[in-house]
């Protein structure tokens, strides 16, 4: 098991990983990460369309949605940083706590917050495509 430091929770990965039948060909696992990696990029498009919308309910919608499969891989700073893009779309601070009626403040922390997860996002595939042999 490599060692992917704070990006990867390696106890859940672990349990995708188990259900390979074949470790070195690991198709099952390779399947639903590869099918992680185009369900990520389609669902930036979409946070990047809605942020140009300035649609903070599908934003936040969106940021759960990739938040639960982020967490179903282990990719804990993607989910993270998810969880608070659907924090800020339903107009919470970045712990869900408090309400921030302001919807520009709103605004600018999914943007940034959305260009953290992207790079977060291209740190993982980039290990997970080495871990699969196919960088």
């Amino acid at each position: 098991m490599p060692e992917f430091g704070d990006s990867i929770d390696s106890a859940t990965f672990e349990q995708i990983l188990e259900m390979d039948d074949d470790e070195e060909e690991r198709e099952f696992s390779k399947s639903i990460v590869y099918d992680f990696f185009e369900q990520a990029k389609s669902t930036f498009v979409k946070m990047d369309s809605n942020l140009e919308k300035k649609d903070l309910a599908q934003l936040s919608a969106l940021g759960h949605f990739l938040k639960g499969s982020s967490a179903t891989l282990g990719l804990t700073k993607v989910k993270d940083s998810c969880e608070k893009i659907q924090h800020f779309g339903a107009h919470k601070d970045e712990t869900g706590t408090r309400d921030e009626p302001d919807e520009k403040t709103c605004l600018k922390n999914c943007e940034s917050t959305i260009a953290a997860a992207k790079e977060e996002f291209r740190e993982v595939e980039k290990m997970l495509r080495r871990f699969y042999h196919d960088e």
